[in-house]
């Protein structure tokens, strides 16, 4: 008996390391929805990120992956940033959100949600231009690999 507890509980471990190595290393269970362009345009319907929450997603091209957010205010404004910011991006951990602020996950820093777009540079989301146009965001291709440097 004691033995099969043992071999379970050497079970249970060694598949959490494997789920946890593949995480890491391949983004399994990453928390950013790939999203890909029409005729260089990325259209995210409204309805689906305007609840204050942010967002992750990212875009894939050229075997060059960029991480961005999405992200309503609180004065209505739907927001986008990379992942990233000028300071931290090495650490490639990106940002998560706490109430009205993203967090970043390297050096802690919080910014309000209402700040990005608005502030650049230093550890600030690094803003993605983005327009509403009818009932989605449209975010251009060629903006977003601007910021593959980030990654």
């Amino acid at each position: 008996m004691t033995k099969r507890i043992f071999l379970l509980c050497t079970t249970v471990v060694f598949l959490f390391l494997v789920v946890a190595v593949s995480h890491s290393f391949t983004g399994f269970f990453s928390k950013h929805k790939t999203v890909r362009d029409a005729n260089g345009e990325i259209l995210i319907p409204l309805e689906d990120i305007n609840d204050g929450s942010a967002h992750h997603y990212q875009y894939k091209n050229g075997g060059q992956t960029v991480k961005f957010f999405i992200v309503q205010s609180d004065d209505g404004v739907i927001r986008a940033a990379f992942d990233a910011c000028d300071v931290c991006f090495h650490s490639k951990k990106g940002y998560t959100q706490e109430g009205d602020y993203m967090i970043c996950n390297n050096c802690g820093q919080k910014f309000h949600s209402s700040r990005i777009n608005v502030i650049k540079g230093g550890c600030n989301p690094a803003p993605l231009d983005r327009t509403e146009r009818g009932k989605e965001l449209v975010i251009r291709a060629e903006d977003i690999l601007k910021g593959a440097k980030y990654f």
